[in-house]
């Protein structure tokens, strides 16, 4: 008889330790919060890119098959955003990133964000606040960006990544 209850007891204990997931008060972060911080740190190295106009460093964290939506509908590929960003045109004078959402799903991130930008385009005043949405992969051990769509609040109507 008391065989049946200690295996229901150490069934129940091992279902209870299973469930308990949460790292102990002190550890290192979890495998998500580590992915989270790294993605949140690739939006600002995107961004500091998009100032310096170095279409190398966006041209590593976009992935090959890249594509993004602007503000009006329009898409855009790897090819063309590094394009843009090199030819000066479009100049971004500063970023300020206020809060970022991040949903890690394995080896697929979503990060949802806003950003109030300062920036000219052909010599015209397009400054704003942009929301985007990134879907990131990661890929060969390494996070890229795989999918972009933003949309302005207010301000500017000038697209993130103009045609």
């Amino acid at each position: 008889m008391k065989r049946p209850v200690g295996v229901l007891l150490t069934l129940w204990i091992g279902a209870l330790a299973l469930a308990d997931t949460r790292a102990p008060v002190g550890t290192v972060a979890t495998q998500g919060e580590c992915a989270a911080q790294t993605l949140q740190q690739l939006e600002q190295d995107w961004a500091e890119a998009e100032q310096a106009g170095d279409g190398e460093k966006i041209g590593r964290i976009l992935a090959e098959d890249w594509t993004g939506i602007n503000d009006d509908g329009r898409t855009l590929t790897k090819e063309q955003l590094i394009a843009h960003v090199r030819s000066g045109r479009v100049r971004a004078e500063s970023h300020e990133f206020g809060p970022m959402e991040v949903k890690v799903l394995g080896d697929v991130a979503v990060v949802q964000g806003s950003e109030l930008e300062e920036s000219t385009t052909n010599g015209r005043y397009t400054s704003g606040e942009i929301v985007y949405m990134d879907v990131f992969a990661k890929r060969a051990g390494k996070w890229v960006v795989v999918r972009s769509q933003s949309a302005r609040t207010g301000m500017a109507s000038k697209p993130r990544w103009p045609i």
